[in-house]
């Protein structure tokens, strides 16, 4: 007689996940969460009194490959941050505060003290973020995935009033632009940066590398920064013309994505500092530059676009709120071509 267990799915160790991640995903409840993990869907009260025209802004996303470092490291406790932040970073960018977070985890065979690793992770990312982690989904997928290796996806649901959503639309020439110092590689990139480092180069993750303060393992598995609190309150405080977050494709390709017709953005690659990681990417993998702008936030994890009178304002309040940031550059006219980036090395006039 053959059962589930002996198919590959355990049930009862899937009802120790859940008892064990139900404490970390009530810390991160706000009042207006409704019920409790483990019913068929997550309640939260909206709370219609507080708005007079709300609009939901969702957001998914995945860690990505940078999962085959927690894999290699057998460290779980710091990619569901990941997780989170890919999903948050992006809804704050229409000016919406992240209410609540939902979690799928894909695993060949449920490791108890993995998952709820795994889990305190997205529960610490969601206290950063402020959000509510109000539901999710474990799945034990027997022979779909390698021996210790499993996938994350992530959903985030924010609201912003209709008239308060960032669009871009109000960014013109003469705008500065403003960048806020990323942690590292954030979530992208790891196919370009281990197959340098790790398979061309044949670096160990134990490696000391010059300017790294930590091994090369340690150092490309730091969470993806969490800016949630502060564009939330910058928003408050000043009137932000546009946002991006600076993810897959780099300041490159994402700047673009929210600047009007007519506009481009003059980048001035001598303004931050570069994290050493990405040095050591270039050097061992000899990438163009170019490239390296394209793939990599290359120390810039958040872009903001503010009128030129309230740049330094912008810049000091964003550092009184923990950030490290500074003016990168400034919005030109361009009506010749769509929005796009284009790089300088000149000094801020």
């Amino acid at each position: 007689m053959t059962d589930y267990r002996q198919a590959g799915v355990d049930i009862e160790r899937g009802e120790e996940v859940v008892r064990r991640i139900r404490s970390l995903a009530r810390s991160t409840f706000r009042p207006e969460v409704l019920g409790d993990i483990g019913t068929f869907g997550g309640l939260f009260r909206l709370g219609a009194e507080r708005y007079v025209d709300p609009v939901l802004v969702s957001g998914t996303d995945g860690v990505g490959t940078k999962l085959k470092l927690a894999f290699l490291m057998d460290r779980h406790d710091t990619v569901g941050i990941d997780l989170v932040a890919m999903c948050v970073n992006d809804i704050i960018v229409s000016g919406a505060e992240p209410l609540f977070f939902l979690d799928y985890l894909a695993v060949g065979e449920l490791v108890v003290s993995k998952a709820e690793a795994i889990v305190q992770g997205i529960a610490e990312g969601c206290r950063q973020a402020g959000c509510s982690l109000i539901g999710g989904e474990t799945a034990e997928l027997p022979s779909f995935y390698q021996k210790g290796e499993y996938d994350l996806a992530g959903f985030s649901v924010g609201v912003v009033e209709r008239e308060a959503i960032l669009t871009g639309k109000k960014i013109q020439p003469g705008d500065a632009v403003i960048g806020l110092a990323s942690s590292g590689l954030h979530s992208n990139g790891f196919s370009l940066a281990r197959r340098v480092l790790l398979e061309q180069a044949e670096l160990s993750l134990d490696s000391s590398l010059d300017g790294l303060d930590k091994t090369l393992g340690e150092t490309l598995l730091t969470p993806t920064r969490i800016y949630v609190t502060t564009i939330l309150q910058l928003i408050k405080d000043f009137s932000i013309h546009g946002l991006a977050h600076i993810t897959g494709g780099g300041i490159t390709r994402n700047v673009p994505r929210v600047l009007p017709q007519g506009c481009r953005a003059d980048i001035r690659k001598n303004t931050w500092p570069i994290p050493p990681i990405f040095s050591h990417i270039q050097k061992f993998g000899h990438v163009e530059e170019d490239e390296m702008y394209r793939v990599f936030n290359m120390g810039i994890g958040f872009v903001l676009v503010v009128s030129a009178d309230q740049e330094q304002a912008v810049i000091d309040r964003a550092n009184a709120l923990g950030e490290q940031a500074m003016g990168i550059g400034q919005i030109v006219e361009d009506p010749q071509r769509s929005p796009s980036v284009t790089y300088s090395s000149k000094g801020k006039a």
